[in-house]
């Protein structure tokens, strides 16, 4: 019997050690995720929908909690804070935190590894985790390095630079592996340095192809700038993982603000391709077309939320769609192949700074609401109508989800030079109206159910199931709705508030949903028949 227990267990551990040799079978990014999570957003769409549904809204109720793991790191910050969305591969759990990298069991959350990242001079603000192409495993770190491990060890492979941290560059994204390309972002505004993506090469690290978020000169956009000086220091960061067509072989992704911050008088113009979404050829880092959803920004407005992708339909056709809820109040909706904008709606009352929309829907700024040496009162605060955490697209209902706050902040002109840098102003958070999770209609823009938050902000990350669920959090809750009116049908106390986006998945036959909040991963099922 003792012999045959030992069998067992070897036979098991070489299953699974074989498993994890296989690593990342490219076909699951272009797949809706059941029992993996293979990228930042589960799939390439970006709508963080779940096709599973063993837990649904009438069983929703017997969730408990399945197990609970920490993950302590060094250099991560005063404290861990897990803002990566964990990926799962091959039943091996993936996150980060600024400066770590662990692999994580999937059915008791122990760790197989733990690799930490030298100390250094980097921000450690966060990390969104991690991109996988076969084996291989790619992070940023804080000093802006692109780092490639092994998955089965945690062993590095290799490091190259992508930014110099001398220039206050803040490396955070999780990269998008399409095709060979991993594709790498970029943060940091302090200083008036340009932004970019870059692709690398899996095997080496080598370069690909860059391309810069703002042009120079004798390239389309400069126009939109007073001069080639202004517009190589406009910055236009590219803080967030994008999403990806592969029928059209389009990238698509967000930008950052322009800069100086808040001080506009030596960036006259639009700013182009600053406050944009952009689809680009992930092959060749070109840029196809691009929309800009804030001209001029002046509030550190950037759109850098995700752009999600889904197929619907439109005055009775079928259209390929990218629905954006950006942080400057407004949804856009864009036929994905070419920009065309269908829809752009505001999504918070209380918005003031936009004198209304111009032919091709872009909000055209109120100059009465730039920011002066006396301050002036504008809504949304810099921090944004919504921010970087996840929003969610269900195809069973048909809309889009959304966290939100209505508040106001008196921006100042702080450095009235004729050439600012960097910060040329600052906002202070007035007031608020509350935050709330939204349900948005993407055929009209219409806010179909709202469920106003107590306290705090109404911003977080968003996960729906077809299982009739939605998942979201604040303060220290998991939280369960129904997708279709808001109703609320669970909820769950945590250590902390979620720091990062549910993924749901099916382990063993049964479903689990995961959910990160500070140092700690919960994971939840369905209470056991007696």
């Amino acid at each position: 019997m003792i012999a045959s227990r030992h069998l067992l267990i070897f036979m098991l551990t070489a299953c699974s050690a074989w498993l994890q040799g296989q690593g990342l079978d490219p076909a699951a990014l272009r797949q809706n995720p059941t029992t993996s999570w293979p990228t930042y957003n589960g799939d390439y769409s970006g709508r963080r929908f779940s096709d599973l549904k063993q837990i649904n809204s009438s069983n929703v109720q017997n969730l408990s909690l399945a197990w609970a793991a920490r993950f302590s790191g060094s250099n991560t910050g005063p404290t861990t804070q897990i803002k990566s969305t964990p990926l799962l591969v091959n039943d091996v759990l993936y996150l980060t935190a600024p400066n770590n990298v662990w692999a994580a069991d999937i059915r008791t959350g122990r760790e197989i590894w733990h690799y930490q990242y030298p100390p250094n001079t980097g921000s450690t603000i966060g990390n969104r985790g991690l991109g996988m192409y076969e084996n291989w495993l790619f992070f940023e770190t804080p000093d802006s390095h692109l780092v490639s491990l092994d998955a089965d060890t945690g062993k590095e492979r290799w490091k190259v630079e992508i930014a110099d941290p001398k220039l206050d560059y803040t490396s955070t994204v999780a990269p998008v592996v399409v095709g060979n390309h991993i594709l790498v972002g970029i943060g940091g505004d302090h200083l008036d340095n340009p932004g970019f993506l870059e692709s690398r090469d899996p095997e080496t690290g080598a370069l690909q192809w860059k391309w810069w978020t703002t042009p120079r000169k004798g390239q389309p956009g400069i126009e939109t700038w007073p001069d080639e000086y202004a517009a190589a220091h406009g910055t236009g960061q590219t803080w967030m993982p994008g999403t990806y067509d592969p029928e059209l072989n389009l990238y698509y992704l967000g930008t950052g603000n322009p800069n100086p911050v808040m001080a506009e008088k030596s960036r006259k113009g639009d700013n182009l391709y600053t406050c944009s979404i952009v689809a680009l050829n992930p092959d060749t880092g070109k840029l196809v077309w691009y929309y800009q959803v804030s001209p001029h920004d002046v509030h550190d407005w950037d759109a850098t939320e995700t752009p999600v992708l889904f197929d619907g339909e439109i005055n009775g056709q079928k259209r390929k769609l990218l629905a954006h809820a950006s942080r400057n109040g407004y949804l856009f909706v864009l036929y994905r192949k070419t920009c065309e904008n269908i829809l752009t709606k505001p999504f918070i009352d209380t918005l003031n700074w936009a004198e209304r929309l111009n032919d091709k829907g872009q909000p055209v700024p109120n100059p009465a609401k730039y920011p002066t040496v006396d301050g002036v009162l504008v809504s949304p605060a810099s921090g944004g109508a919504t921010n970087w955490p996840a929003p969610s697209f269900s195809p069973d209902t048909g809309f889009l989800y959304v966290g939100s706050n209505r508040t106001f902040s008196m921006f100042y002109l702080t450095d009235t030079e004729e050439r600012p840098e960097g910060w040329g102003g600052l906002d202070n958070v007035v007031g608020s109206d509350g935050g709330a999770l939204l349900a948005i209609d993407y055929k009209t823009g219409k806010i179909c159910w709202r469920h106003d938050w107590p306290n705090g902000s109404g911003i977080s990350s968003i996960l729906t199931t077809a299982g009739k669920l939605l998942f979201t959090g604040n303060e220290n809750y998991l939280v369960a709705f129904d997708p279709a009116n808001g109703k609320l049908l669970w909820h769950a106390g945590l250590t902390a508030s979620p720091s990062a986006g549910p993924i749901s998945y099916m382990l063993d036959g049964k479903q689990y949903v995961l959910v990160a909040a500070g140092d700690t991963l919960f994971t939840f099922r369905l209470n056991q028949p007696s």
